[in-house]
């Protein structure tokens, strides 16, 4: 069903919070979250956008986002939820359905993204192959969104991009983590440079698991 271009977007985000749990059976983004990229999103010009997994979210980009790509099942129903929402524009979305281990790697974007959600499967090493793919084509001051960073395999990214040169740290609201991309450089996907990121120079070397200096620290 497509909507009226003229929804209010904060009533949007508000009523999509306050959907009952059962509206699919996938799980959700916490009442805080879709408040917040709605308010984050003005300060950036949002042309196309990406999102794995889902759900509220997908409602509401369909409205901040004039070419939506949704990577996901419809575990849970989720969505069929998305779609069959009063509010859902479906001429803004396209879905690429089946898993994003496989979908994801194979697509191709016509353009840099200025919005990327991550929100897929959070078994390790899912989480990171979804950011090794998306990362490459956000434009400077694009949003990268992060959920469930309560998730010991989505926290390390979190953890990662705290401290990389890549990325600023906007907000946390509940659990969902939006990072503001910076100017930058990209790091190649491509070549090694470990010793060029944050994350590794400000931790290395680390001692041998077994050692005495591994086993005494906290």
């Amino acid at each position: 069903m497509t909507a009226a271009v003229d929804v209010n977007l904060e009533v949007l985000a508000r009523e999509l919070s306050e959907l009952p749990e059962e509206w699919h059976g996938a799980g959700s983004v916490q009442p805080s979250v879709l408040p917040a990229l709605v308010r984050l999103t003005r300060q950036t010009q949002i042309r196309r956008s990406a999102e794995t997994g889902a759900g509220r979210t997908t409602v509401l980009l369909s409205h901040l986002s004039p070419d939506h790509t949704v990577f996901a099942i419809d575990a849970g129903g989720s969505i069929s939820a998305a779609r069959n929402h009063p509010h859902f524009r479906a001429e803004r979305v396209r879905f690429v359905e089946g898993f994003t281990q496989r979908t994801l790697p194979q697509h191709q974007f016509p353009g840099p993204l200025d919005l990327a959600l991550i929100d897929g499967p959070h078994g390790y090493p899912f989480p990171d192959l979804e950011y090794y793919y998306l990362y490459p084509l956000l434009n400077p001051g694009a949003l990268l969104v992060l959920d469930d960073i309560h998730i010991p395999t989505v926290r390390h990214i979190f953890d990662f991009l705290s401290e990389d040169a890549m990325f600023r740290l906007e907000e946390v609201a509940g659990e969902t983590a939006f990072f503001r991309r910076t100017d930058a450089p990209t790091f190649s996907p491509e070549c090694d440079g470990w010793w060029e990121q944050r994350y590794n120079t400000a931790r290395f070397p680390l001692p041998a698991p077994g050692t005495p200096a591994a086993t005494s620290a906290p």
